[in-house]
């Protein structure tokens, strides 16, 4: 009895410094509670005896999966009084333990193995060892990764030897404390590296080009209210892309001499230039004036009709693509 008391201290010291984890196999524990002897026989049989007492052990286990688990320890059974000694029993568990996981904190479970016990009957000085079958019961709770506790029964057999120093069922219902470890160091989990982000594509948009045909009178290099308002979508698209030009060509009719008729297409350029240069702030450097006289008439000079076409200044800021 002396060195039960002494054990149970310890074996509650050391499950108390174990670090555990329920998702991992390792597993200590203590457990106390009370015995009840029962279906006493040999010498035992019809004894007075006081059949009730305490008892506890320390046991550890190994969790081959969710469902199953080897387990094994050190039990004391206490004893069963009388005369003036008793019949007391201790003595070792393996078990196999069957789990049911009722919800993530809450298990019940049933156990089923051996036990290798020693009987000793003081009052006739003997003991036997013998190996007894023992099943059990319980619920265990888990407080947190690292702690449960369990209420259980467990029954024992025939424990001892019928003709001395005697034999008994024994019954063990009690409360463990239970401590799990073994857990692997977590893997740590690593980001994967974000893909990058696909380069834009540019946008090419493509501009139009843009240009006016300005008619003149005979022998005139003058500018008139409608060909300021044929200039207006030319200007524009000056001002809207700094980067273009302005080309502006002039043309006569046949009537006068070639020299003449150069001149005054000169003229009639260099006049269009300067309007969109000075009332829409155009630099002369994007400005391309030229004259080409009498030389390419766009219809037959013979008539009228034909010579007013030709009497013209042609405008035009030419096509090109924008990258965005």
């Amino acid at each position: 009895m002396y060195k039960v008391f002494k054990i149970l201290p310890l074996a509650l010291l050391i499950s108390g410094a174990v670090h555990a984890a329920t998702d991992n196999p390792w597993y200590v524990g203590a457990r106390i509670g009370g015995t009840t002897y029962d279906n006493l026989d040999g010498v035992i049989k019809g004894q007075n005896a006081d059949k009730d007492d305490w008892g506890g052990g320390v046991f550890v286990g190994y969790n081959f999966n969710s469902w199953f688990a080897l387990e094994g320890g050190y039990t004391y059974l206490g004893q069963a009084d009388y005369a003036d000694d008793g019949f007391e029993v201790q003595g070792l568990d393996l078990l196999g333990k069957f789990t049911y996981q009722v919800s993530n904190s809450f298990d019940i479970y049933a156990k089923l193995g051996g036990f290798v016990g020693d009987a000793d009957n003081g009052v006739v000085n003997d003991d036997n060892t013998n190996l007894a079958g023992t099943a059990g019961v319980g619920i265990e709770y888990f407080f947190n990764r690292d702690l449960s506790a369990r209420a259980e029964y467990q029954y024992y057999n025939q424990v001892g030897k019928t003709e001395s120093p005697g034999e008994s069922d024994i019954h063990f219902y009690g409360l463990s404390l239970v401590y799990h470890w073994g857990a692997p160091a977590p893997v740590p989990v690593v980001e994967p590296e974000p893909e990058p982000m696909p380069e834009p594509v540019p946008e090419v948009v493509k501009v139009e080009a843009v240009g006016a045909v300005l008619p003149f009178a005979f022998d005139s290099d003058k500018l008139t209210q409608r060909d300021i308002e044929m200039l207006q979508p030319v200007a524009q698209q000056l001002v809207k892309y700094p980067d273009t030009q302005l080309y502006v060509v002039g043309h006569t009719d046949s009537r006068g001499s070639i020299e003449y008729n150069q001149k005054l297409s000169e003229d009639r350029a260099a006049v269009v230039a300067g309007y969109v240069g000075s009332h829409f702030g155009i630099d002369k450097t994007r400005i391309v004036a030229q004259g080409r006289g009498e030389l390419e008439p766009v219809a037959t000079n013979d008539t009228e009709e034909g010579r007013a076409r030709n009497r013209r200044v042609e405008v035009f800021v030419p096509g090109f693509e924008v990258t965005k």
